[in-house]
């Protein structure tokens, strides 16, 4: 870097005494620079590279012309010739490609160098001149240099030596000192040329993936992700740090370590999720084009390799929330597409990174999260899974989280059970299996709810289940009064429900939409909305009998706040478009002409006036009807 910075240094000055030169205004540094006034520009930069000759290896070569064409500035600057630029980056691409012909494996210095050189210049350089890198070569250097090389991520080793500096300072509180010599190793690293500029070197990969002609090159770089990935992921499992679960850090460290330690730390592996993302979505979107990867030998295979790495990066990403990452998103699930395309491989994939312990929520957090993964995953495989296997491998893992509780931390991984469920129970070749579960299900939901599970995720469950178990689903042929005991239950459930505000609720219909204005949600109000939710899946006898029962529930709910929403989602129910035409035909009889108007937006006054009415004593009004 320092030999880089020279040239690059040396171009600049040089741009700086033309420039004065030629505003007749002679710059004081450059006053005792009597030759660069009288060398041209060209000359120089002639007489500078031929410098770089047949005496040195070619990789130090890089260092002149690449500090060169950064110093002299984009094209767009003007600070060179087109012929000069051109000459420039000609030498550049020329230059490397002789580097990495002559380089040995085992010559680490020179991959940095290279490696370096062209992440800083691959921008500046024209179109034309990057098609003439020998991308076949350049694409194990750049991989050795990023993730094995000493100036890298040193093959994910640099966690192992976190474990010896973290120290019990008392009981239940542990030290990780910025003193320590593990600390300082990390601060080392993300202050590296390469480590500081890890982004950019992250496209360069994608790049050279995506451009390399040989497709195995492409099969070895996602092993070596894979193996970097699994190494990362062990080297953390055996640090004290895995066995403390985000949530309780405040609790198990000690000031130094939360403010000033692992915060650097888990910069550098966010900077190696964003990294190997990156590179594994060039790697992913190579294999959608390439017919030799995307053939039925290759594609499951390559699949089922972006999955396991995801796997060993997740108790990073789901620390730092990466769904929100557009490149993680689209690797996650094109890689599953591809896999779910071969139920053969998929079964094998789910069998290989299905939980230790079936049966048993484990106790160690990183396993925790390893469940999370299998759960979230599994969830997208059921419709090509059989039924036995579906049974034995997904619900088995699914069941100690349904009725889990005492943890409010762990909400994700009990919402990523129930959908498990819901996504089992949603497949038609598994209706057996779904009349054999229902019961302990539906009972575990009325347990969990409103303390272990969130009001989304258990009205998500009961829709589901209505649509499951109404017409025209084969369910419902063996089972037809499902539906109307489901509506029972959550209606007694109802009658004895809490009336205090349970958590902030998103107003909009989607539960995935932002939030835009909020407002606090009973448990009986849920309630209320859950039923709501599942009028549209109703048959129209069911559809009739409830919506005077669905009226009277939101009557009942005395916070006028919680009552208008209520009344806002049933207006959105019959009216938004997700009735069918002969269910919108029903509501709108019952509106007008069944008195369904007079009940939603007058009965709760019509409840106050009858508060007061004497015992025996006719209604207001009835004397006319007499």
């Amino acid at each position: 870097m320092r030999c880089l910075s020279v040239f690059h240094s040396a171009a600049q000055a040089l741009v700086r005494h033309e420039n004065a030169l030629a505003e007749q205004s002679p710059d004081q540094d450059f006053e005792r620079l009597q030759l660069e006034r009288t060398l041209p520009k060209d000359d120089w930069i002639r007489a500078v590279v031929s410098g770089a000759d047949e005496h040195s290896p070619r990789w130090r070569h890089l260092l002149v012309l690449g500090g060169l064409l950064l110093g002299f500035g984009p094209a767009e600057g003007e600070n060179l010739s087109r012929s000069m630029r051109s000459t420039l980056e000609s030498g550049l691409v020329a230059a490397a490609n002789a580097s990495l012909e002559e380089m040995s494996e085992d010559d680490e210095l020179g991959q940095q160098a290279v490696t370096i050189v062209l992440n800083h210049c691959f921008p500046a350089m024209s179109d034309h001149e990057r098609t003439r890198l020998e991308y076949d070569r350049l694409l194990p250097v750049l991989m050795r240099s990023m993730l094995h090389s000493s100036e890298g991520l040193r093959s994910a080793y640099f966690l192992g030596t976190i474990d010896p500096d973290v120290r019990a300072v008392s009981e239940s509180l542990f030290q990780w000192s910025g003193q320590s010599t593990s600390h300082m190793r990390i601060q080392d690293m993300l202050s590296s040329p390469l480590l500081s500029s890890l982004g950019p070197l992250a496209r360069l990969v994608g790049h050279t993936v995506e451009e390399v002609s040989d497709a195995r090159l492409v099969m070895a770089a996602l092993d070596d992700l894979e193996g970097f990935t699994r190494t990362l992921h062990l080297q953390w499992r055996q640090t004290k740090l895995s066995e403390i679960d985000s949530s309780e850090e405040s609790t198990y460290l000690d000031a130094e370590s939360l403010n000033k330690t692992t915060p650097a730390l888990w910069k550098l592996l966010r900077l190696t999720l964003f990294a190997l993302v990156i590179v594994m979505r060039s790697v992913v979107g190579r294999m959608l084009g390439d017919g030799a990867l995307a053939s039925d030998e290759v594609a499951p295979k390559l699949a089922a390799q972006a999955l396991h790495t995801l796997r060993y990066l997740y108790f990073i990403s789901t620390r730092l929330g990466a769904a929100t990452f557009s490149q993680y998103t689209f690797v996650y699930l094109t890689a599953m597409d591809v896999l779910a395309a071969y139920s053969p491989q998929a079964e094998a994939f789910l069998h290989a990174i299905k939980p230790a312990e079936l049966g048993r929520v484990p106790l160690h957090p990183l396993d925790r999260c390893l469940d999370l993964f299998f759960l979230n995953t599994a969830e997208h495989f059921t419709l090509v899974l059989p039924s036995q296997i579906t049974e034995e491998v997904l619900v088995a893992a699914a069941t100690p989280y349904l009725a889990a509780g005492g943890n409010n931390n762990l909400l994700p991984i009990f919402e990523a059970a129930h959908s498990v469920m819901l996504a089992a129970f949603s497949v038609p070749q598994n209706a057996d299996l779904t009349t054999k579960n229902l019961p302990f299900y539906v009972d575990a939901l009325f347990k969990v709810f409103p303390s272990n599970l969130s009001a989304r995720q258990f009205r998500m469950a009961f829709k589901t289940l209505l649509r499951i178990t109404a017409p025209p689903s084969a369910l419902s042929t063996s089972q037809p009064m499902l539906p109307a005991a489901l509506l029972d239950l959550l209606h007694a459930r109802a009658a004895v429900a809490s009336t205090v505000p349970l958590f902030p609720q998103p107003t909009s219909q989607d539960p995935d939409a932002p939030p835009q204005s909020l407002i606090e949600l009973s448990e009986q109000a849920v309630l209320t909305l859950t039923i709501m939710d599942t009028l549209a899946q109703l048959s129209l006898e069911l559809l009739d009998e409830w919506l005077p029962i669905t009226a009277e529930m939101i009557n009942s709910i005395a916070d006028n706040g919680m009552r208008e929403h209520c009344k806002e989602h049933f207006w959105h129910m019959l009216v938004g478009g997700e009735m069918d035409p002969d269910r919108s035909q029903l509501c709108a009889a019952w509106w007008s002409t069944g008195g369904g108007r007079e009940m939603v937006l007058f009965g709760r006054e019509d409840m106050e006036e009858q508060k007061f009415v004497m015992s025996g004593a006719l209604p207001g009004g009835s004397e006319s009807k007499l």
